[in-house]
């Protein structure tokens, strides 16, 4: 199931005459992990990654919010269509990952730890690859615990 919470900011700044907006979608997706590095000892990743570590992996449900910035087009009202946004969070975010074993079934992570921080690198880095104007990116935000919050501008 896939929730999405529309949230607006308006800055007093523009750019020109259009007012400078903040546009936020969030969206759902359950994968699963394993925290391991291949280059340490099954002991040294034990201590450092604790029952993370699991070699069955473990699992998320995650909670990821995609801002973008930018000036209101005067012809539209928007910054961008929430129809898009959804669409380009969809083919860089809900396809590679929802339902993934990310070490075992997202290329980027099979040499790279699957940390939450290196998860909103990918989505940044594969937004920017689908977005027209990835310039308007401003912030990506996961949750992977309701106490676990990575941002990443």
């Amino acid at each position: 199931r896939i929730y999405y919470s529309r949230r607006v900011s308006m800055s007093s700044k523009s750019t020109g005459s259009a007012p400078v907006v903040t546009l936020t979608r969030r969206e759902h997706f359950s994968a699963s992990h394993r925290l391991h590095n291949p280059a340490l000892s099954d002991e040294e990743n034990k201590q450092i990654f604790g029952k993370c570590n699991n070699p069955n992996g473990h699992g998320h449900n995650y909670e990821v919010e995609v801002s973008i910035r930018g000036p209101v087009d005067p012809r539209t009202g928007m910054v961008m269509n929430l129809v898009d946004l959804k669409k380009y969070m969809n083919l860089a975010i809900m396809e590679p990952l929802d339902h993934k074993n990310l070490d075992k079934d997202v290329p980027d992570f099979f040499g790279t730890i699957s940390t939450t921080e290196n998860l909103a690198v990918f989505m940044w880095k594969r937004l920017c690859s689908v977005m027209p104007d990835p310039s308007l990116l401003q912030e990506i935000k996961v949750w992977e615990t309701p106490n676990n919050i990575v941002v990443y501008r």
